[in-house]
């Protein structure tokens, strides 16, 4: 198990590095400032498959609002619900944000994947201690999985037609 590294003497013999190069690491890391609108909101962009997500967060009581849509209604299915709601339970600020996302393109899954993207990405952003938790969970990189093409003289991307021999 890794074991955690609690000051700048600790990082800097885990780097291997110049006090210099560990100090700037450092200090990227905690001198982040929070990005906010004049309506302390934090906005961010979310995609996933075909799906573009928009979303803005602000502190508020937990309600989540999709399309104009409350999340439930939106987002029937409790899979989804559940991958809209791991960013703030990784970050550990479980009903304290209230967001309102719009969201084009793509099926329901890929929908709920760029929202969680955007929430992620946007809870960064307003306030930067959550950062680690977040890009340890991986949700700050973008899933850049898509679709596969159809080849031509397949029947799709690599299913092809049945074969005789004779």
């Amino acid at each position: 198990m890794a074991e955690e590294i609690k000051s700048l003497d600790e990082l800097k013999e885990a780097v291997g590095q110049d006090d210099a190069v560990a100090e700037t690491v450092v200090e990227t890391i905690v001198n982040r400032e929070p990005v906010r609108d004049d309506l302390g909101r934090s906005y961010a962009t979310g995609k996933r498959k075909d799906a573009v997500a928009r979303v803005w967060i602000k502190p508020g009581s937990g309600k989540v609002t999709v399309n104009g849509k409350d999340m439930d209604a939106y987002f029937a299915r409790p899979v989804l619900q559940m991958i809209l709601r791991q960013p703030f339970s990784v970050a550990g600020v479980e009903g304290e944000f209230d967001v309102m996302a719009t969201v084009k393109g793509g099926g329901l899954s890929g929908q709920a994947g760029a929202v969680k993207h955007g929430i992620s990405k946007a809870l960064q952003l307003y306030d930067p201690g959550l950062r680690p938790a977040l890009k340890a969970a991986g949700f700050l990189t973008r899933d850049s999985r898509v679709v596969e093409r159809k080849k031509y003289g397949k029947a799709k991307a690599r299913k092809s037609f049945q074969f005789s021999k004779r």
